[in-house]
Formats: structure tokens, sequence, C-alpha cells
């Protein structure tokens, strides 16, 4: 019984406790990011945002969720029900299975593996199945037109972020993430590697159909897109994996360039604040640039967003990959 316990009972129930240490606070963080786009967007625009519920209206999101949990799901007639129904939960678990090896501090990750990064641009690229699930399963042409734009949108970004990833394994030497942080310790890759972040940053904000590339859901020709048909808890974990993703790929953003949870500089009072505040910290500050191209840009034309995906981003981070590697091997910083 003992070693059962040890072996078995033991373990898993470390493995649940450290589980929902990633799953609650991630909750949060989404209920508090939408409730932080409104209110920044009614700022920027000079109105109040959300204001009625609770302090602030910082119970919001909460009672949004509220409203969605007692509402009724309704099934097209058409569509296929089954896949209509996975769709959104394959969203909204591959938004949160990102997160087992994404180190938030030293030593604070779930699994550190040695292809961390290469796991990550998986379940990234694994998002495109749900969403064109959707678009198909629900049997209307505005969520399908939806579904196909976004799957072209998300493919077309996916090369030029993965070159841009190659581009800092080579500096680094290694795949896995806590390591491409600690090589960070002496320059954040923002500094030599500029224009391949600002890539990332617009590929991230495509990759997660952000404004100004939200073409998926363009409501003025496509309704909602791929969500039109969808209503209660089912648009809610679109909703909530939508959210969830653009933390994750923020979370990304910051560990590929901004040196994780390293501190600015490596003395007092920049090294009093523990790593995870740092890296909370950075990811809120790549959050507001989110919501910021919100409410600055208009959106772009479908043409114009895959024109800028292939044939500037693609052919730049192309070249950027052969000019690292040729710096790299003639000054011997090659790790």
């Amino acid at each position: 019984m003992v070693e059962l316990w040890n072996i078995y009972i033991w373990p898993l129930i470390w493995i649940l406790a450290k589980i929902l240490l990633i799953v609650i606070p991630l909750f949060l963080a989404v209920a508090y990011l939408v409730w932080s786009e409104r209110k920044v967007i009614g700022l920027m625009q000079q109105r109040m945002g959300p204001n009625i519920v609770g302090p602030w209206g910082i119970w919001q999101s909460f009672a949004d969720v509220l409203k969605l949990l007692l509402k009724e799901t309704i099934l097209p007639t058409g569509a296929n029900k089954i896949v209509f129904l996975i769709a959104p939960m394959l969203t909204f678990v591959l938004a949160f299975v990102a997160w087992a090896v994404i180190p938030v501090g030293e030593g604070w990750v779930l699994a550190n593996i040695n292809v961390g990064i290469m796991y990550l641009f998986a379940i990234s690229s694994l998002g495109v199945y749900g969403i064109v699930m959707a678009g198909w399963a629900s049997n209307s042409r505005y969520s399908f037109l939806g579904a196909m734009r976004s799957a072209a949108q998300m493919v077309s970004y996916e090369i030029s972020m993965g070159l841009v990833i190659v581009t800092v394994l080579m500096c680094v030497g290694s795949l896995n993430l806590t390591d491409i942080v600690e090589a960070q310790r002496t320059v954040w890759y923002v500094v030599p590697l500029l224009p391949m972040a600002v890539v990332f940053f617009i590929s991230t904000l495509a990759e997660t159909n952000r404004h100004p590339f939200d073409l998926p859901e363009a409501e003025a020709e496509l309704v909602a897109g791929y969500q039109t048909e969808y209503s209660a808890m089912s648009f809610a974990l679109f909703f909530v994996g939508e959210y969830a993703n653009m933390i994750m790929m923020s979370s990304m953003t910051v560990i590929l360039f901004l040196g994780g949870w390293l501190p600015p500089m490596d003395i007092a009072p920049f090294n009093w604040l523990p790593g995870p505040l740092w890296f909370g910290i950075k990811v809120a500050a790549i959050l507001f640039i989110f919501i910021w191209c919100r409410a600055a840009f208009p959106r772009y034309r479908y043409d114009q967003l895959m024109r800028l995906g292939w044939k500037v981003f693609l052919p730049m981070s192309l070249l950027w990959v052969v000019g690292t590697a040729g710096v790299l091997v003639a000054f011997d910083l090659a790790p």
C-alpha cells in the first residue's frame, strides 16, 4: 500500500496540483485581460468601458461567463453536431496544453523538456484544426469562409514565425525554453535581433487572429466568421481559447526576445523583484500592445495580409537567418 502511494498516487496528486497552479491563474488572467481590453479601448475612445459590475467593472467578465453558462447551446439544423461541439473544445484545450512547457521563473515550469520550443510551435499550429472544424461543421457560408481565411492566414504567418525562431535558436544552441532565457543574461535578443522581434510580434497578431489581421471574423462581410453559429458555452470556449492564445504568444515573445523572467539589469532595485513577477510585467506590456493595435489600426484587406506574409516577412526572415548564420560563423560566436 505504501509503495502504491509513493509510486503512483502521490506523484499523480502532485502533477494535478501543479496543473491547477497553471490553469487557475490562467483563467483569472483571461478574465482580467478581457476586462482590461474593454477598459483600455474605452479610455482610448474617450468612453468609460465596463463600470457597473463591481468597482471599476472588475467583475464584468465573470458576469459574462455566468450569462453564457445559463444560455442554451443552439445547434444549427444542417450542422454536423459532433464536430460542431468538438471544435471549440479542441481550441480551448490546445490553448491551455501549451502552458506545460512555458517557464515563468527559474525552475517554475511543469515539463522542462529539451524540445520545448518545438512543442509550442506544434501546439500553436494545431489551433487551425479547431477553427476549420468549426467552419465546416456549422453548415454556413459565413462560417466556412471565415475558417478558410483563418487557416490560410495562420499557415502563411507560421512560416515566418518558424524562421524567426530558427534565428533565435542559432544564437542559443538549444531548443529548451529555460536555456533560451538563460542565454539572454548578457543582452536580451530584442537588441541584436530587433527586426526579427518586430516580425515575430506582427506574426503573433496574425496567428491569434487579432487586429489589424482579424479577417476571419470581419463583421462587415462575414457576420462573425467561424463563430457565427456558436452560442452559450461553445462560444465561450472559443472566446477563452483566443485570449489564452494571446497570453501564450505574448509569453513566447517574452521568452525569445525579452529575457523571460530576467530583470532589465542585474542590479538593485531591479533584482529585488522575483522572476515570475518580471515575467508577468513583460507579458502584460506585450498584451497592452495587442490592445493598442486593436484601438489604433484599421483592418487589413485580405490581399494586403497575404502580401505582407509571403512577399515581405518570408524573404526578410530568410535573409536574416542567412545573415545571422554568417555573422555567428565569421566571428566564431556560434554556441
